[in-house]
């Protein structure tokens, strides 16, 4: 399965999607998201949990996709 990580801004009202930790402070700043990389990176995110920071929620799942081959 696909980890993804899903970032809202709270006062921006922006949501962006991510792959890893990294990819997420690759696009946008602590202050921006309320947290540093390795306090998240510590947090203990897994699937289906949340972590609300002061200026964001992050939730960490997983991307679901067809059981058909895409070939088809």
């Amino acid at each position: 399965m696909t980890k993804v990580i899903h970032v809202h801004l709270i006062f921006e009202k922006r949501d962006f999607y991510f792959g890893s930790i990294s990819a997420i402070f690759d696009t946008l700043d602590e202050a921006t998201i309320g947290i540093k990389k390795s306090t998240l990176a510590h947090s203990g995110l897994s699937d289906g949990s949340s972590l609300p920071t002061p200026r964001a929620i992050i939730k960490q799942s997983h991307l679901i996709r067809s059981g058909r081959n895409p070939e088809e």
